[in-house]
């Protein structure tokens, strides 16, 4: 690896990343490649694997604690992880990341027991973030040529969060990184 934006991710997954995520049993590291891993299984482009193992990226680089939801407080760590990202990639990472968020609202709004698979931490967050979309939100994020990628994206996120599951480490991933660099 010789490109030093992947070898400053690479960093900060690995050191940021050992912080807990939320109120689960698993590592920031953990879930970020529970994603990844669930997203290649599926056989998703390069793009949303990438966006699969740095969706909650905001959280490894805001100070606000390791469950700032646990206070009370949106990080909005979406479009913390969105501006981040995007000096590095295009919009076919960047948005699927900014939009995981919505992603979960929609969702809450789409399918009726949604809210039911969530886990605390998530019901949790899904407060602070605005609840289930309204029609007219649905609409609009329906809209949005990202709007698929976020959904798949969102699914990942909810069923990564497995303590003691088998990855492979990040190492793995950065192929699909390095493909997705901007030029």
């Amino acid at each position: 690896m010789t490109d030093p934006h992947l070898q400053a991710l690479v960093i900060l997954l690995t050191d940021r990343g050992k912080g807990r995520y939320g109120l689960h049993d698993v590592l920031q590291i953990q879930h970020a490649l529970q994603a990844a891993r669930l997203a290649e299984g599926d056989g998703r482009q390069p793009a949303l694997i990438t966006a699969a193992l740095l969706h909650d990226i905001g959280h490894m680089v805001h100070d606000l604690g390791e469950n700032p939801t646990n206070q009370g407080f949106d990080d909005r760590h979406e479009e913390v992880g969105q501006k981040y990202l995007s000096r590095l990639f295009g919009p076919e990472v960047t948005e699927p990341v900014r939009l995981h968020v919505a992603a979960k609202r929609y969702l809450c709004a789409a399918e009726a027991d949604y809210v039911s698979r969530l886990s605390p931490d998530s019901v949790r967050s899904l407060g602070l973030q605005g609840g289930p979309m309204s029609s007219v939100e649905m609409e609009v994020f329906r809209d949005n040529p990202h709007a698929q990628a976020a959904v798949w994206l969102r699914r990942y996120d909810e069923a990564s969060k497995v303590k003691d599951l088998e990855t492979p480490p990040v190492a793995h991933f950065l192929s699909y990184l390095a493909q997705c660099l901007r030029p």
